[in-house]
């Protein structure tokens, strides 16, 4: 039983903003590829926005990607998003899936787990040794699915899956019909419905970890997701994102824009290795995207409401960075340190003070 949406941790894109994806299809005339929920001029303005027709902007990257990632979609080549660590290549797969097949939830986890009978299907055991094979006794997974009800289907992380999984779609995206040998005749074929597609991402510090076959490469069309260029637009992001995610775990008091744009200066400097004044810094291994940066806000925010009942502050932010830095490396909490002693004293403004002084909440 679905549970109502205040109480789900993250509704999928579709139950979100179920009244734009409404509205949207209510006044859409616009040519619409075959099995398509939406044609591709109103997906673009689901997911950049329309602020004339009340849709909210919900990509901060380059429109101009979105344009060429519905084109893909619309053709037989799947669509493979790369890019670093927290650019929003998910978010992007799951709205464009929303807006495209109306369900972002036909979804393989990559992963060195990951099996072929995860992508294509399985078997209720019970009833296959009762029945035998059967189409009551199969569990289709995404991939069939998908094919059978024209529907994208995502596949996260796909690098990290082993190669012979990896080449299990192959003969999907080539054939575009799913073979189940166990049933024979016409039951054994399930072909792609109009709709149909697969937009894959993976990240690019897991290049090398199973990199792709030239074989598979060839049925995508690549398009990378850069980090957000602009200061004002990650913290309006930081600040979105951040708001969202503490209303939903119960905190009434909303992130202080002065703390936000301490931690979003923070983590651009450790990321880009260069302050903002041009001068060189360390450069943090672990991962310092947007991502995290609205994880850390969160998690500052959560900190300050329920053991104070108030508003998260730097000091906050200098005890969740901790667990940010020190994730791929030991040396990156002693960077990060080194940063708060030599390049925040140099900052003017409160909340730099309180960063400053909170430094020792990094120890650990």
């Amino acid at each position: 039983m679905t549970a109502p949406e205040e109480e789900l941790q993250r509704p999928p894109a579709e139950v979100r903003y179920a009244e734009e994806l409404a509205a949207l299809r209510a006044a859409d005339t616009a040519p619409r590829p075959p099995g398509w929920f939406l044609s591709p001029r109103a997906a673009r303005r689901f997911v950049v926005g329309d602020e004339t027709a009340g849709i909210s902007r919900k990509f901060v990257g380059d429109p101009s990607l979105v344009d060429r990632a519905l084109v893909t979609l619309a053709t037989n080549r799947g669509l493979m998003l790369v890019g670093e660590p927290g650019t929003a290549k998910s978010l992007l797969s799951e709205l464009i899936a929303a807006a495209v097949s109306g369900t972002s939830t036909l979804t393989v986890q990559g992963g060195a787990a990951t099996t072929e009978d995860q992508i294509k299907y399985s078997w209720n055991y019970a009833l296959l040794v009762s029945e035998g094979p059967s189409p009551r006794s199969l569990v289709p997974a995404p991939m069939l699915r998908g094919m059978a009800e024209g529907r994208v289907v995502r596949f996260e992380e796909i690098t990290r899956c082993p190669l012979e999984v990896q080449d299990s779609l192959l003969s999907l995206l080539s054939e575009r019909v799913v073979a189940i040998p166990e049933l024979g005749g016409a039951e054994g074929m399930v072909f792609a419905r109009q709709g149909f597609n697969v937009i894959a991402t993976a990240n690019t510090r897991d290049r090398g970890v199973n990199e792709m076959s030239s074989a598979l490469k060839r049925r995508f069309n690549f398009e990378t997701v850069f980090p957000i260029a602009d200061f004002d637009t990650e913290l309006a992001l930081v600040e979105a994102e951040a708001g969202a995610l503490l209303r939903r775990s119960g905190v009434a008091a909303p992130p202080e824009r002065d703390v936000l744009e301490v931690l979003v200066t923070v983590f651009r400097e450790l990321r880009g290795g260069t302050t903002s004044e041009g001068a060189s810094t360390d450069r943090l291994s672990s991962v310092m995207s947007t991502a995290e940066a609205v994880s850390v806000a969160h998690a500052a925010g959560l900190r300050g409401w329920f053991l104070r009942g108030e508003p998260g502050n730097a000091a906050d932010l200098a005890a969740c960075l901790a667990g940010t830095a020190a994730k791929d490396s030991p040396e990156d909490l002693a960077r990060l340190r080194r940063y708060l002693e030599q390049r925040v004293p140099r900052r003017r403004g409160a909340q730099w003070q309180a960063l400053y002084d909170a430094r020792d909440l990094l120890a650990g």
